[in-house]
Order: C-alpha cells, then structure tokens, then sequence
C-alpha cells in the first residue's frame, strides 16, 4: 500500500495528468466544471482569457516553468512540458517515463540516416508513428504531450557532436524535414493539435564544446546574409508551412545578443513577421546561463524582464519562476507582459485538449498501450533504416553478396555488435534490437570478432581473432566507426578520421581477408575514409548513419540484396585537411580567398571531398530524361510598389518582395529509367546553379522526389520548384533576390538552362 502511494505521488509531483484524472476541467469538480475556461465549444482565446483573469500574480509566475504549478483552487493540476521525441518517445526529458505498461517505444533511426532517404512522405509517416506512442503514453499517465523535437539546426561544422541529430547542411531538405516531421507528430485536425512539436534551437546554433569554448558563453557573429540565406531558413519553413506549435531558443549569443533575450528575434521574426501560432521557450536554463555566465544583465530580475519582454513565453528550468514576481515589483516587466507570454502557452495546452476534460473522451484517448512497438511500428523503423542506409563504394560490383557463395560471414569491428549505438542520441528505450551480428546471422553463418574493444580502439590486443576470423570466411563484413564517446551533446569532434586504431585494424584484415572485404560504417557525422577507398582490398563502403533499432536487419538486407539501397548524404564529407586553421567558431557559409577560408557546404565550399552531398550508389543504374520543361519563365513585378522598375530591373536581380510570388512556380517532368537488371529507388535531387554573382551559392538544391521503378520500365516524375523560394538568391544586407537571367537545373548528368525574364505589371509609382 505504502508502494503504490509513493508511485501516484511521484507521479503527481512529476507533473504526470494520470489516466484517472483529466488535466483540468474535471466535469466531477463541482468548482471549476462551469467556468467559461472550461466549455469546450467557446472559442479557445476566449477560455483562456477567462482563465487568466482568474490566476494571481504567484500563480500565474508558476507557469513561466517547464515543472508548472498545480493551481488546485481551480483544478488544475501541475504540469511538466519538457518530453523529447526527436527519433521516437524518449526519456531524456522528465515529461515521459518508461515503465507502467510502457516498457519501451519505437526507435527510429537517428535524424540523420532519415534525412538521407531523401523521403518527405517517409518523415510525416514516422511523425504520425511517435505522436501515436506519445498519446498512448500520455493517456497512461507516463507522458506529457510537449515534445521538444525536431532539431532542425544547420550541419554547419563536420566536427560538430550534435549534427547527428539534424537533417543535416542543406536549407531545404532541412526546412522540408521539419515541415513534415512537424505535421506527423502534430496531426491534421485543424487547430486542434495530437501532441505539440518544437523547432529548435533558434538560431545559429551548431557548437557544443571546441577548443576551450562551449555553447555556453559562444557568441555567433554571422552576417544578415548568412541568417537569411541558411540559419534561418528551416526555422522559417517549420513555422510557416509545418505550423509548428513552438520554437525553442538557443543558448548562444548571435552578434552579441543571447537569443532569449533578443525581441527581433522572438517577437518581430518568429512572431511578427512568420507568424507563429503557439509558444517560444528557453533551452535548458538559457535565461539563467546569459545571466550567470555570459553576465548579460546586473541583476537576475533584469534577466527575467529581457527574456520575457523579447517574447519568451516558457521557461525550461527555474529562472522565470524564482524572478520574475521581483522583476515584476521593481516595475521592469509588467503583468500585462507575463499575460501575453501566457495565453501562448495556455492556448497550446487547451489545443491539445487538456482543458476539455475526460481524456477519454478525446479523438486520441483511446491509444494505450497495444499502439506501442506494434508490429506496423517496428516494420516502418526497419523500412527508415533500409531508405537511409548509404552505399558509398561497390567495386565489381561486389554488392550485393550471394547467400549461395558467401555462406561464411566475418563480423568484425567495435560496432558490430552493439545495441544503444545503434539508436544515437535523444533516444529513448528501444521496444528490441537486431544486432549486425544478428542481421547478417539470418544469412548465412558468421565468424564474429570484435577487434577493437571499443570505437576509441586504443590497442591491437584482439587484432588477431579478427584477422584469423577474415582469412577463414567467404566475406568479411567490418562494422566500425563512431558512437556517442566520440560525437554528443557537449562534445565536438576532435578530427575526421576513424578513432583509435581502427583504421589500422581495417586495413590488415582486408589484406588477410579471404574473400571480399565491406566497410560498414555507424556515425552522425562524416569520417574521412579516404584509405579504404584506395586501398584494393576493400570492396564496398555502407554508411548507416545510425540505423534505429532495427539498424541490423536493415544492414543486413542492403548487403544481401533484398533491399537495394537508394539513400544520398545528406552532408558533404571532407578530408581531414579541410578542418586545419579552421575553427568551428568562425560562423560565414562563404569562402573567401583572400582570407584563405574554404567555405562550408557543398554550397560555397569548392575544394576536395571525400564523397559530395547527394553522393549515394544502387544496385541498379537509372537514366534521366527531361520529359517537359521550360525555357522561359515571366518573373511579374509588382509595379505599385515604389521604386523605379527600371533600376530594379537593370540590377539583375529582383527583390522577392517586389514580386507576385504566390503561385510562380517552374514544373519538371523527368523520365527516369531503370536500365538494370534490379528494382530499385531513384533518389532525383534537382539543383539550380544561378547566374554568376559572387554573392551566389555555387548551386543549390530546389528540389527533390523519390521515385521507384521497377527494372525495365520507366517512370515520370513532376517536380514544381517555387521560383521566390528556391530559385532566389540572398544579397550580402540580407535581401532575398531572383536573378534574372540564365539559370541551370543539374538533374545527376542532365542540364537544363531556363531563363527567368522580369515582367512589369501595373501602375508604377516614383
């Protein structure tokens, strides 16, 4: 007895809504079942307006927090808004538990192994998957329905520990990925929301800890046009088209100021200028560490009324809530204020149903436990795996190995084995795993040796098995590369090369190696291979990324062929020498020669790669076709605006804002062909390579789509590129242009050249 009344109170002081209770609104609380704040068939800001005139100052502080307050006088019990669903539910935050019924959720691949299918339908389908888990949890009494998640950070730096998480260095596949993430999780119910995500961190945000500075005192100098043209590009896309229900921002200073305190930021561009319908939180403790450590303000009241003043609605930690009421009596932020930060926040949780009473009697209050880890659930984590697995090298080819011939399988390597490698970071508890050993075992017969005792790889002591293991096999599978020793949250990268001894290690077992040799590789980020591709030995290279937890069975599916592997790098990946004297603090996108700075990104980085962006092998080979397509596009300007025409027009570049955007797209129509012996899964990543201007990426992706095609036939596919949002350019003040002139669409091998020709429509005014 005295057990279970420990377990409901922990619950409750956790903030957990248990599956007994409603949140708020109990239609048996005889008090508050009648208040306005609780008809679910008023108008949402008209209940929380009523709410809100009911709370006092100290109750209303209380709500600032992630851990808010009960207000028990009018039902309401407290509420914990931090959960984590970047990959599946997670219990990295305090907001979600395992346990009770819920032992464990799907783990779907690390973000960036998703990115690298290249699938927008893919990403929506997984949202909907763990926002399904998420509502079953929470209907539990094991879960909140805040999710901090996705990251949709910029892969800026190779080296950063956190890019793993992202979607990787593109603005637009990141910006897609969001958008669609975004609406998976939070459903399509109109305003009504199936769990609230959050896109963060906000903005320029993309150091943990290099070289003596952390993310705690780092202050990002980067330009307008940098901002504009790449940071905060997927921030933009995740608040206006995937109608995010928050954004989170970041620890970091941008040009001096700490995010979380910055209103152009905040209140004028996440708010004002693209419209966010819901609330903007704090990292973790973000106001007091531009307080305590950066020392941005005297006083921590000062601190409070900034970040609330600049439109901080929620506060992750306890900053807000231990001053804020000071702030409020010393006359620096006034109650009005905390008002407004509030009906952002109570709007949000009356969305998701927390003020309509019986859970039950919500759309989604019938998930529970037999909606987790269900078998279509697992099936869809094994299918991400297979989509984002990459094949970088196949000499031969050697892939795809036959059961028939390769009966005797090698496994060597410090990842060959392993389980929570395999699920990254931010993850949560896996519902099972299939090992590589255990993928590869279902077959044919396999030899395992570890050789490394771990990724760091620091002795040669088990090098021996591992070689007697490869000269006894038909085929020698090594799984090696990095986990989360080497890449994390507050830990950079050092370099680019394999830890440890493990190159060492790879290359002598491909000497005594037997039959072919394959290298598998489990990272976030990119490793600088370069000796495998040119060593003879070694006859295919797989990136997985980190492949979930069905990652095994999908490696194992890609090397024997049942699935032919279709994933692209979602990231460019340098040799180790791009990295030297060149700091990760340094924020610009665009090289400059005179500086002796190489640029970042396959955008504006023009030097050596190991393998490009994009870069990703078949079984199969595909032909490209343009089907139909333009020549000639009519830009219309706007010529009520003021301003000479002529002048804008003979820049060569026109403002977006001066031209009729909204349905000025460019259509595609691409045949693609499967002229091999396989099925397979064409990835068409369309490029743009503008007019010359030495403010221009040196080309850009506008556009993507998946397409399968059985072998033999052929398959054509329409892609419509926004001309304003993706056939632009940013200046270096930071304002979105479309060239005029000639640009060219890279399709893989084919060009394509369409002018973009200004049309003058209207009365213009000097």
């Amino acid at each position: 007895m005295a057990s279970t009344t420990l377990i409901v109170f922990s619950l409750l002081f956790l903030g957990f809504s248990t599956a007994l209770e409603p949140f708020a609104c109990d239609p048996k609380h005889e008090a508050t079942r009648n208040l306005p704040f609780c008809q679910v068939k008023l108008p949402i800001q008209d209940r929380v307006k009523d709410l809100i005139g009911r709370l006092t100052l100290s109750e209303k502080v209380g709500l600032l927090v992630n851990n808010a307050a009960a207000v028990s006088r009018l039902g309401i019990n407290g509420y914990e808004w931090w959960s984590e669903a970047l990959h599946g539910v997670s219990n990295v935050g305090p907001g979600t538990k395992f346990g009770e019924g819920f032992p464990g959720a799907t783990s779907f691949p690390q973000v960036i192994t998703t990115a690298a299918s290249f699938n927008a339908t893919l990403w929506e389908a997984i949202g909907r998957v763990v926002s399904d888990e998420a509502r079953a949890m929470y209907n539990g009494g094991m879960g909140g329905l805040t999710y901090w998640s996705p990251n949709v950070n910029i892969f800026r730096d190779p080296r950063w520990g956190r890019g793993q998480e992202t979607p990787g260095e593109d603005p637009l596949v990141v910006g897609t990925y969001a958008a669609n993430y975004v609406k998976g999780l939070q459903g399509n119910d109109g305003d009504r929301l199936k769990v609230a995500a959050c896109c963060k961190h906000f903005t320029a945000y993309d150091l943990d800890n290099w070289n003596g500075v952390d993310r705690f005192h780092f202050n990002a100098q980067v330009s307008k046009q940098d901002i504009e043209d790449t940071f905060d590009v997927p921030f933009r896309m995740c608040v206006t088209e995937g109608k995010v229900a928050s954004v989170m921002c970041s620890y970091n200073q941008v040009n001096g100021i700490p995010t979380c305190a910055d209103p152009n930021l905040l209140r004028k561009t996440v708010r004002s200028e693209w419209g966010l319908n819901g609330y903007i939180v704090s990292d973790c403790d973000s106001v007091g560490v531009y307080y305590d450590k950066q020392h941005y303000t005297s006083t921590p009241e000062e601190a409070a009324a900034d970040a609330i003043k600049a439109g901080l609605d929620l506060d992750c930690g306890p900053f807000l809530g231990a001053h804020t009421e000071d702030a409020v009596k010393r006359g620096l932020v006034s109650e009005a204020d905390i008002n407004g930060a509030l009906v952002n926040t109570l709007a949000v949780q009356m969305r998701l149903g927390m003020f309509d009473g019986e859970p039950s009697a919500h759309p989604y209050g019938n998930l529970g436990t037999k909606d987790v880890c269900t078998p279509a659930h697992q099936g869809l984590a094994l299918e991400a795996a297979r989509q984002g697995i990459v094949l970088l090298n196949n000499h031969g080819p050697t892939l795809p190995l036959s059961a028939r011939r390769h009966r005797t399988i090698a496994i060597i390597g410090p990842n060959s084995n392993v389980t929570v490698t395999m699920i990254g970071n931010y993850a949560g508890i896996a519902c099972g795993y299939t090992t590589p050993l255990q993928g590869i075992g279902s077959y044919a017969r396999t030899i395992y040796q570890q050789g490394c005792e771990d990724v760091s790889c620091a002795s040669d002591r088990l090098f021996g098995g591992a070689i007697n293991a490869a000269s006894q096999a038909d085929a020698t599978v090594l799984v090696m590369g990095l986990d989360q020793s080497i890449e994390a949250e507050f830990r950079d990268r050092a370099g680019l090369l394999l830890p440890g001894r493990q190159q060492e290690l790879v290359s002598k077992v491909a000497m005594a190696s037997r039959g072919p040799t394959i290298l598998v590789l489990m990272s976030g980020g990119p490793i600088d291979v370069s000796f495998a591709m040119n060593d003879p030995k070694i006859s295919a290279i797989l990136w997985a990324g980190y492949p979930g937890q069905s990652g095994g069975a999908a490696i194992a599916d890609v090397l024997f062929g049942t699935t032919n592997p279709g994933g692209k790098l979602p990231m460019t990946w340098y040799p180790q020498d791009y990295i030297t004297d060149l700091p990760m603090t340094e924020m610009a996108m665009r090289s400059s020669r005179s500086k002796g700075y190489p640029g970042r990104s396959y955008r504006f980085y023009k030097g050596k790669v190991v393998y490009p962006f994009g870069h990703g092998l078949s079984y199969t080979v595909f032909v490209h076709t343009i089907a139909t397509a333009p020549t000639t596009v009519s830009v219309p300007l706007d010529g009520h605006r003021r301003g000479s025409a002529n002048t804008t027009i003979s820049r060569k570049a026109i403002r977006v804002t001066h031209t009729r955007c909204n349905k000025l797209t460019l259509g595609i129509e691409v045949d693609v062909k499967n002229v091999g012996s396989k099925d397979g899964t064409d990835t068409l990543l369309v490029y743009s390579k503008p007019p010359a201007r030495h403010w221009a990426p040196h080309k850009q992706l506008v556009g993507f789509e998946k397409v399968h095609v059985a072998a033999g036939t052929q398959q054509r596919v329409r892609i419509n590129i926004h001309v304003c949002k993706y056939l632009s350019v940013v200046d270096k003040s930071g304002i979105r242009r479309i060239p005029m002139g000639e640009h060219s669409l890279h399709i893989g091998d084919i060009k394509h050249q369409v002018s973009l020709q200004p049309t003058v429509l209207g009365v213009i005014k000097s």
